[in-house]
């Protein structure tokens, strides 16, 4: 397994890609609402990623036709926008976003509340967002990627009877969007690669309230609960640096994420390697 390492100023070209994700997703979840389709956010979504100078990396992705996953209620992952995909009062949204910046990709996601949702789906979204923060906090050099996966697998047992998707992983991210190595949601403790300062992964649970067996649709992409039980993803890219883990998709490089788990580290934010100059890129043909 080939794991890319990163320079200093190749993470800070990452930071800069993670900050148009990151703020493109900020106006996403503000723009949801009952009556928004799904194709209005991946409209909203390519022109944020384009007018903050970056490319949506998930368009034309194996074929993929949009610049976000929409996935709703119990859609897990790869939803695919649609005109005729109209948002209700009470459903939930998981928003997939990616971005590529002068050859450096970001990719986060979310799962937003329509309107007033219950507050059974309203501890969904708890769970697997705190699974996420839990599992980034071990993203620090020395430790073990099975550090990851168990400390995701454990905050999501130890809240309730819910399942946690095993077939979708994260994975390692840089110079493309899909890289080594794999990070699965469950595993154990001390096992698999030992992480080192300069590596890029995306982690990303996914979790349902019943049943953890999906099936994927016709449509080669979206997949669903076996049991039509909704789901919630959430989902950061973090690097790995010599002050810990540094959240590269949130804007506040994942203060605030760290600071609300009991037992969360927070990292030195920025880390000594530095915020880049210009954090977000200006539009080509705009100068400067």
């Amino acid at each position: 397994m080939a794991i890319e390492i990163k320079t200093p100023e190749q993470i800070k070209m990452m930071r800069v890609a993670g900050l148009v994700v990151a703020r493109t997703l900020r106006t996403l979840a503000e723009a949801v609402a009952p009556g928004v389709t799904t194709a209005d956010l991946d409209a909203l979504a390519e022109h944020e990623i384009r007018a903050a100078g970056g490319t949506p990396s998930f368009k034309g992705y194996h074929g993929y036709p949009a610049s976000i996953c929409t996935s709703v209620n119990s859609e897990i992952v790869h939803g695919i926008p649609s005109q005729e995909r109209r948002l209700h009062e009470g459903d939930i949204v998981s928003i997939d976003c990616g971005a590529i910046v002068a050859g450096w990709h970001g990719d986060a996601a979310v799962t937003v509340g329509v309107g007033s949702i219950s507050a059974e789906h309203a501890g969904l979204l708890q769970t697997c967002e705190t699974a996420l923060w839990r599992g980034l906090a071990q993203a620090q050099a020395g430790h073990r990627l099975g550090d990851i996966s168990h400390a995701v697998e454990s905050s999501v047992r130890g809240a309730g009877s819910y399942g946690l998707v095993e077939e979708y992983t994260g994975h390692g991210i840089g110079s493309a969007m899909h890289m080594d190595p794999p990070v699965p949601n469950y595993g154990r403790a001390g096992r698999g690669p030992r992480l080192r300062a300069g590596m890029a992964l995306a982690v990303e649970p996914m979790v349902m309230l019943g049943s953890e067996e999906t099936v994927l649709l016709e449509d080669g992409w979206t997949v669903i609960t076996a049991d039509g039980s909704w789901a919630a993803h959430f989902e950061h890219t973090t690097a790995i640096t010599p002050d810990g883990p540094w959240v590269l998709t949130a804007e506040d490089g994942g203060v605030s994420g760290f600071s609300a788990i009991s037992g969360g580290r927070p990292p030195q934010t920025p880390p000594s390697w530095g915020e880049p100059s210009s954090q977000t890129p200006r539009p080509p043909g705009t100068g400067g």
